[in-house]
């Protein structure tokens, strides 16, 4: 089993505004110094059963990406799904590293 790879306590995170299903979003996302998206969470601005499950798959998501998996890979293995605001996030996010 790979080691995860650690982050610094303190360190730049960019925040990303997008709408999904009629609900808007905010990403939080985290980058090793190599610039790989190392971790992402999400929020609503409003509290609801469905932004709390996103957030909890965003940090499932971030263990991966901190365990090795490629962004590409995450997004592969959601593709075609109804993903949610979480695969909305991450094809934003590897659309801007393209």
């Amino acid at each position: 089993m790979a080691e995860r790879e650690r982050l610094p306590n303190r360190r730049r995170a960019e925040l990303i505004d997008f709408e999904h299903d009629g609900r808007r979003w905010t990403a939080t996302i985290g980058r090793f110094a190599d610039r790989r998206v190392a971790e992402i969470f999400l929020d609503a601005p409003k509290a609801s059963p469905i932004a709390d499950m996103a957030a909890a798959a965003a940090i499932v998501a971030s263990l991966a990406l901190q365990g090795g998996c490629p962004l590409a890979t995450l997004r592969h293995a959601l593709s075609g799904r109804d993903v949610g605001p979480l695969g909305a996030a991450l094809a934003i996010v590897e659309g801007a590293q393209s």
